[in-house]
């Protein structure tokens, strides 16, 4: 879902349940270590896209 809406360039699933990731294609590979860390990388997209949006008000 990430990839889908471009907030990754890359996110896949390696044999061994980590998470090898790119936020841009010349950006290093990060390498997460499975699901909780791939939940806690969104989380982390969305906080950072929450506090950067400019006030609707």
């Amino acid at each position: 879902m990430l990839v889908r809406h471009q907030l990754l360039h890359a996110a896949v699933l390696a044999p061994n349940g980590q998470w090898l990731t790119q936020d841009r294609p010349e950006s290093p590979v990060r390498v997460l270590d499975g699901p909780t860390a791939m939940v806690e990388l969104a989380a982390e997209i969305q906080h950072r896209i929450r506090t950067t949006r400019n006030p609707i008000r």
